[in-house]
C-alpha cells in the first residue's frame, strides 16, 4: 500500500513538473495575433471616427453592408429627412478638399448626375484632421449577381429586356459625356424596383485620353480579347463587350467565360466563339510585345449554350460579343436594336402623354425632370437600326471640346510614351473611330497571359452590397 501510494505521488509530481516546464514560442503564430490585434484596434479606431464624422452630419450607421480593396459601404440613415443611404468611405486618406473632389470617382459622378440609370451622388463629407473620405450615395435594393443567384427559374424575357436596355441606356450616357466605365460586371450593376443603375465609376477613364491604358483594369471574366492581346489598345468598345457578358449571364444565371488565368480567358473565349480571323490576330500582334499563335478552332456559338434564348436576343448578344472591336455594337446603335422595339414605343408614347398634360397645365413645365421621365424619354439621337448587322457607335467627338482633359487621379503614373494610332475605315452610317489598332514598335516587356492573377479582387464599390468573399469572381 505505502509503496502504491508512493508511486502514484511520483506520477503526479512528474505530471507537474511537465506541465510547468517552459515551453517554446512559435513566434510566427504570436506575431499573427498582434497584428490581427493591431488591425483589429485600428479597425474599430476608424469605425469610431465615422461613426462621430457621420453623427456631426447628421448620419446614423445602421450597419456595415459590403467592404472592398478601397472602400467600405455602411447603410445611414438621414437625420435630417429619415431616408437611407448607401455611405462610401474610402481606406485611403485624402489630405485636402480639393483633393477629394478631383479624385476620378467624383469627378465621374459629378459629371454624369442626374440620370435615371446611373447612381446618384448625395453628398461629399470630408473630414481634413482625420483624412476621411465618405461618398454619400443613393442606397439600392441589391446588385445583379445577388439578383440571379440561387435562381431556378429563369427569368421573364421582358423583365431581361428592359435590364439591359436600362444598361445600355447608362452606357450611352457614360459615352456621350466622354467618359468608359472599364469594370462593368453584375456586382457594379444595381436594381431597385425593376430601375437598374450603374455604379463603381473608380475605374472609368476619359475617352480622350491616348492608348496605351492600363492592362489589367477590367474583371478578367468580362475582359474583352482586345485587353487580353494587346498592350493596353482598347477603346469606350470593352464596355459593350462586358454588357454582352452581363447580358448570357442574366439569361443563363452562368458566366460565359470563367477564366481563371489570361491564357485560360482567351482560350474560353475561343471554345465559344471560335479563333478570329488571322489579319484581326495580326493587327492584335502590332500591339503587344510578345507574339502569339492559337490553332484554328470553330467555336461552339453562343446559340448551343442557350437554345431557349429568342432570336432578337441572340442577334443583340452576337453583336456585342464580336471579337474586333471596330465590329463590335455601340451603346447608341444597341438602343436602336430590334429587341428593345416595345420599350422605345412606350417611352414615345409616355413622352407624347406628359407633353400633352403640361400643354393642358399651361405650358411646358421648367425645371428638372422627374426620374421617371428621364427613364421614359426617347433619345432623339442615332438612327434606327432596321436589319442592319453593324452599326458604328454614337458621335463622342461631339464633347470633344467640352471635356478636352482627362479625369484626374490621385496617384499619377509615369507618363506612357506618345504612339501614333493608325486604322482602317469600316463602312457604317455614324463612323466614329476612323483608326484602328496601331502597328507598335515592339516593346521590351514581359507577357502576363500565362500568369495567373490574384482572384480576391472584390468590388472596389457596388453602392448597396458586395459580393460573397467566397466568390472567386474573375479578378485581377
Amino acid at each position: 500500500m505505502y509503496y502504491t501510494n508512493w508511486l502514484v505521488g511520483l506520477k503526479n509530481r512528474a505530471c507537474i513538473r511537465k506541465a510547468n516546464k517552459t515551453r517554446s514560442i512559435n513566434w510566427k503564430s504570436f506575431m499573427d495575433i498582434c497584428n490581427n490585434n493591431t488591425t483589429s484596434y485600428n479597425r474599430n479606431k476608424s469605425e469610431h471616427i465615422l461613426s462621430k464624422l457621420l453623427w456631426k452630419k447628421d448620419y446614423k450607421i445602421i450597419k456595415k453592408i459590403g467592404e472592398g480593396t478601397f472602400s467600405e459601404v455602411v447603410k445611414a440613415r438621414s437625420l435630417k429627412d429619415g431616408k437611407y443611404y448607401a455611405c462610401k468611405t474610402m481606406k485611403q486618406p485624402i489630405s485636402s478638399l480639393e483633393q477629394a473632389n478631383n479624385l476620378r470617382e467624383v469627378q465621374a459622378m459629378k459629371r454624369l448626375n442626374p440620370h435615371p440609370n446611373i447612381i446618384q451622388l448625395h453628398e461629399l463629407i470630408f473630414d481634413k484632421e482625420s483624412g476621411i473620405l465618405s461618398l454619400v450615395c443613393e442606397l439600392m435594393e441589391m446588385n445583379v449577381y445577388e439578383f440571379i443567384r440561387g435562381r431556378q427559374q429563369p427569368l421573364p424575357d421582358s423583365k431581361i429586356r428592359l435590364y439591359m436596355y436600362q444598361l445600355c441606356k447608362a452606357l450611352d450616357h457614360m459615352h456621350s459625356n466622354g467618359i468608359f466605365h472599364r469594370d462593368v460586371k453584375p456586382e457594379n450593376i444595381l436594381i431597385k424596383q425593376d430601375v437598374l443603375k450603374l455604379g463603381d465609376f473608380g475605374s472609368c477613364r476619359s475617352l480622350y485620353s491616348k492608348p496605351p491604358h492600363t492592362e489589367y483594369i477590367s474583371t478578367r471574366w468580362y475582359r474583352a480579347p482586345e485587353c487580353l492581346l494587346t498592350d493596353g489598345f482598347y477603346s469606350h468598345k470593352m464596355d459593350m463587350w462586358s454588357v454582352g457578358c452581363v447580358f448570357y449571364e442574366i439569361i443563363s444565371f452562368s458566366p460565359l467565360f470563367p477564366g481563371t488565368n489570361e491564357l485560360d480567358q482567351v482560350t474560353k473565349i475561343h471554345d465559344v466563339l471560335g479563333t478570329p480571323d488571322s489579319s484581326l490576330l495580326q493587327k492584335f500582334k502590332q500591339s503587344r510585345a510578345m507574339h502569339f499563335d492559337f490553332p484554328p478552332r470553330k467555336g461552339s456559338g453562343i446559340s448551343q449554350l442557350i437554345p431557349n434564348c429568342a432570336a432578337p436576343s441572340l442577334s443583340l448578344l452576337y453583336q456585342m460579343l464580336a471579337y474586333d472591336p471596330e465590329e463590335r455594337i455601340g451603346a447608341r446603335a444597341a438602343l436602336q436594336h430590334a429587341v428593345f422595339r416595345e420599350l422605345r414605343l412606350a417611352e414615345r408614347r409616355a413622352d407624347s402623354l406628359r407633353r400633352a398634360l403640361g400643354t393642358v397645365e399651361g405650358g411646358e413645365s421648367s425645371g428638372t425632370p422627374s426620374s421617371v421621365d428621364h427613364l421614359w424619354h426617347t433619345p432623339r439621337q442615332g438612327r434606327r437600326q432596321q436589319n442592319i448587322k453593324h452599326v458604328a457607335p454614337p458621335p463622342i467627338r461631339r464633347n470633344a471640346s467640352r471635356y478636352p482633359a482627362e479625369l484626374p487621379k490621385i496617384n499619377v503614373a509615369v507618363p506612357a510614351p506618345q504612339i501614333t494610332f493608325p486604322v482602317s475605315t469600316v463602312p457604317a452610317l455614324t463612323i466614329t473611330h476612323q483608326r484602328s489598332l496601331p502597328a507598335i514598335v515592339s516593346k521590351k516587356c514581359h507577357s502576363r497571359l500565362a500568369q495567373p492573377r490574384d482572384e480576391s479582387r472584390q468590388s472596389g464599390f457596388n453602392n448597396c452590397y458586395l459580393p460573397p468573399l467566397d466568390r472567386k469572381r474573375g479578378g485581377y
